[in-house]
């Protein structure tokens, strides 16, 4: 597969393309070659992309990260299809980037590339998008762990997130049959037990938060605004746009000195 079939399986944003297309004119990409395997490897994913970011150095919008990263995802299409993973769990995970472009635009005001500290684990094979969830192979107290992460175009009601979990679980069972893993576990804003006040009772995120034992919290942690206002974390509250129920919530909690913060939770049932 060539790049530009990966940007179109992904529905990339034309702007980003054109982009692209000037740097991947400019790089030799064979000369990173040894970055890129590290970078598509779970294992030594992490330390590649610091390595990558320190030889990239001069990288405006992390455009050459980004052509980086893309070059593994389609790299990684092979081992997808060795092991007969679906074309459309190799998609929805790789439409991340998407994505991750479109709500940097909302927050920022235009498009680059800001989640390169986070994708790396998508084309390491580490992380899977199956039906509405994101499913990371993780540990957690030293025992292996599957990470749930929530998109920002998630459809929780119950029936999808039903169907992900037991999509998940086939996939698991059937690709990674060798991963022993104890539970499901969610760090999230979407877990924090303040929301339980600011939310309807029949709530589509109560719900998802009701099929967790809630094990910590962190009241301090601000992701929750970039999340829910789709605005960078600091900016000033009464500048916060409403345009939800929730964002008016929250919006009111924090100019009356209050916080949502985020908490970590297990999954019930999955251990």
């Amino acid at each position: 597969m060539e790049l530009y079939e990966l940007y179109r399986l992904i529905n990339l944003q034309m702007e980003m393309i054109q982009e692209l297309k000037v740097v991947g004119g400019q790089l030799n990409i064979n000369q990173f070659d040894l970055y890129l395997e590290k970078l598509m490897d779970r294992n030594t994913a992490a330390q590649a992309y610091r390595d990558l970011k320190v030889l990239l150095a001069e990288d405006k919008d992390n455009i050459k990260m980004l052509y980086c990263q893309l070059e593994c995802a389609r790299r990684i299409l092979d081992k997808y299809q060795a092991k007969h993973i679906s074309n459309a769990v190799y998609i929805d995970t790789m439409q991340c980037f998407t994505r991750f472009i479109e709500e940097c635009k909302r927050k920022n005001g235009r498009m680059f590339f800001d989640r390169g500290w986070w994708t790396y684990r998508q084309v390491s094979m580490c992380i899977f998008r199956i039906g509405e969830l994101e499913y990371e192979f993780n540990k957690y107290e030293g025992e292996n762990v599957i990470v749930i992460h929530i998109p920002s175009d998630v459809n929780l009601t119950k029936e999808a997130v039903d169907h992900s979990l037991e999509q998940a679980g086939i996939f698991f069972q059937t690709y990674y049959k060798d991963y022993e893993y104890k539970e499901y576990t969610c760090d999230s804003w979407l877990l924090s037990p303040v929301l339980r006040s600011l939310l309807p009772e029949k709530s589509n995120i109560l719900s998802f938060q009701k099929r967790f034992d809630i094990i910590k919290e962190n009241k301090e942690d601000r992701e929750y605004i970039e999340w829910l206002f789709q605005v960078p974390a600091d900016t000033d509250y009464e500048a916060l746009p409403v345009e939800t129920g929730l964002q008016r919530n929250v919006r009111e909690l924090l100019l009356n000195g209050g916080a949502v913060g985020c908490a970590y939770g297990v999954m019930k049932g999955y251990s």
